[in-house]
């Protein structure tokens, strides 16, 4: 049964009764007066009277009524109408004048026939209303929540049902054991009010996205079977003003009645960002919001049985209010996975999938640094794709090869027509970038080069790939990053004697890395160990615009001429290792042109023939 059907009956029956209160009120109106017409009265028809202008009057009388109507004939055979209350009266009155009127009876009004337009008008509006409201229902999806009527209902899902268990939880093992004892108290939380201990109201799940935050809430749910409400924090906000805070009402009212509890808020930073920013002002529907959602949390009374997880990847732009205890008690770090969690997650999702004998995980593992859980499920998935349209009966070592380029580079464009030419500026520029990798102590092993396009401007690319955690770099390292990122440029105006506009994205990230040692890292000896960064890049997520600038225009100089010191000096000393191996740019670049792309073994066994000829690799 639609529980909704009352109140969208009383809604039509409410608009029915409007409408026709509106219809009977313009019915009475003078249609003349709305006009601009001005009406004939009783004190006209005496002065023309008084003027002897009359002829002639007949006095028409409603059936079962005392008023009607007075129709005067004037010497120019005009006539006007007079309408009257009483006809006796009136009759009275003109024969007083000297005036023998005529009286006659006429039928009365129909009071249905005179409301028959309004009630049509009426019908019509009903009908449109309800087939209006029909299609916003079917664009909206057709659920209960996406009705007309329910802007103001909670548009939370709740899950009671939950198949979800820790277990199912791969890679996060010091998260899962941060929040087991939230487990435990929804299932005894006799147990922790006996010890006066007050579990934590609210737990923030920081982290990137694909690190598994919104998998780790309905782990706990399932696992302390309660039911589980999910709503992002985008669905709060509508274009109408007040809506997102009875949204909150609601879904806090839903939850109390069903606790214990456990409300999920995904990307909570949509509706819980810093306020006072000077755009849209303290009523912004957004403020409003949240301005609810922190009355509706400080309200929990202790051990109330709900508790509120919200996961978000800026925690820096949420308001200050929501992060003192009391509302979110507790923040997890929930981060990318090390190499023994990649490992699990990776055995945990290739659970239904068929791996050939020649796929190591702890391999793949060890290769894919940086790469959060979805990143890996993402990875298993384009290779069992690949199997696929190869016909194979299980996934093997190549197709994790070609999935990872694909996840990483993008789908190679072998359609793509590149002229000789072309191909040779893309070889030398890509085997720069290999030389760089494989020779600096820094950086990591080149996994593949290829001068295939992947992209608009993509003309080919040079895939590292890390094989260590790495939890922080170095300056020595970031140097070397520049000097990676110059040296496809490098090697074009050392063999070439030209340049191309290919480096231009090299150009752009060797910047940024150069100023970010410079303003962020204080790795400038000239400026030291101040951080110039500054909030400007920031204002349209949630920071003040106040803070643009914290320093002068002679410091900007300074900042200027130091990054350009730095990507001058990493220029030079790349260039120098390209001279010192101009031989091997031009027998990989050989190869590439060859063969179109190349592996890590390939790349290596041909350096190593070009630098120490005669030996056996």
């Amino acid at each position: 049964m639609d529980n909704r059907r009352g109140p969208r009956l009383f809604g039509a029956l409410l608009l029915i009764a409007i409408l026709l209160i509106i219809g009977i009120f313009v019915s009475k109106l003078d249609t003349n007066a709305l006009m601009g017409i001005k009406p004939y009265t009783k004190g006209m028809l005496e002065t023309q009277l008084k003027e002897d202008m009359v002829t002639g009057a007949q006095i028409e009388q409603k059936l079962n009524s005392r008023g009607g109507s007075v129709i005067v004939t004037l010497k120019d055979g005009q006539e006007k109408v007079l309408y009257v209350t009483d006809t006796a009266e009136i009759e009275e009155w003109l024969r007083g004048y000297g005036l023998d009127p005529q009286v006659s009876e006429v039928p009365g009004e129909n009071w249905f026939i005179s409301l028959l337009p309004t009630l049509i008008m009426a019908v019509v509006c009903v009908f449109f209303f309800v087939i209006m409201l029909n299609m916003m229902s079917s664009v909206a999806g057709g659920g209960n929540n996406n009705k007309l009527m329910d802007f103001g209902k909670s548009r939370a899902k709740m899950i009671r049902d939950n198949k979800k268990k820790l277990s199912d939880v791969a890679g996060l093992e010091e998260e899962k054991e941060d929040l087991s004892e939230i487990v435990d108290f929804l299932k005894n939380p006799g147990k922790y009010a006996k010890m006066g201990a007050r579990i934590p109201k609210g737990i923030l799940l920081e982290g990137p996205p694909g690190t598994g935050k919104t998998l780790l809430a309905k782990a706990i749910a399932g696992e302390a079977g309660v039911p589980f409400y999910s709503i992002s924090g985008s669905d709060f906000v509508e274009m109408f003003v007040g809506v997102g805070a009875s949204r909150v009402r609601d879904l806090f009212e839903e939850a109390n009645a069903n606790k214990p509890c456990i409300v999920f808020i995904d990307e909570i930073d949509a509706v819980a960002r810093r306020r006072g920013t000077g755009m849209g002002g303290g009523h912004d529907e957004r403020e409003q919001t949240l301005n609810q959602m922190l009355v509706e949390m400080d309200g929990f009374s202790e051990n109330s049985g709900i508790i509120v997880l919200a996961a978000t990847n800026r925690v820096d732009i949420l308001d200050p209010a929501i992060l003192r205890p009391g509302r979110f008690d507790r923040k997890i770090m929930v981060g990318r996975p090390d190499v023994k969690g990649r490992k699990a997650i990776l055995e945990v999702h290739s659970k239904n999938k068929n791996l050939g004998s020649d796929v190591n995980l702890e391999e793949i593992a060890r290769t894919t640094a940086g790469y959060t859980g979805a990143d890996l499920e993402n990875l298993l998935n384009e290779s069992a794709i690949i199997a696929t349209k190869r016909d194979g009966a299980y996934i093997n070592s190549e197709d994790i090869k070609k999935a990872i380029i694909k996840t990483g580079i993008g789908t190679e464009k072998k359609s793509r027509i590149v002229s000789e030419k072309e191909k040779r500026i893309t070889a030398y520029h890509e085997t720069g970038h290999a030389i760089l990798f494989h020779v600096l102590p820094d950086m990591d092993p080149v996994y593949t080069i290829s001068i295939i396009p992947t992209g608009v401007s993509a003309a080919g690319y040079t895939m590292p790939l890390p094989e260590n955690d790495e939890m922080f770099n170095t300056k020595g390292k970031m140097k070397h990053r520049i000097m990676v990122s110059l040296g496809g440029r490098i090697a074009e105006a050392l063999i070439l004697e030209d340049i191309t506009t290919g480096a231009s994205s090299d150009i752009q990230n060797a910047t940024e890395i150069a100023r970010s040692m410079v303003v962020r890292y204080g790795m400038s000896e000239k400026l030291g160990m101040i951080n110039y960064e500054t909030d400007s890049d920031e204002v349209f997520i949630g920071r003040d615009l106040a803070h643009t600038k914290a320093y002068s225009d002679k410091t900007a100089a300074e900042i200027d001429d130091e990054v350009r010191r730095i990507i001058d000096e990493c220029y030079k000393e790349a260039e120098k290792i390209l001279k010192e191996h101009e031989n091997v740019l031009h027998a990989v670049s050989k190869l590439l042109m060859e063969k179109e792309r190349i592996t890590r073994e390939e790349f290596e066994k041909t350096f190593n023939n070009v630098m120490n000829p005669g030996v056996a690799w």
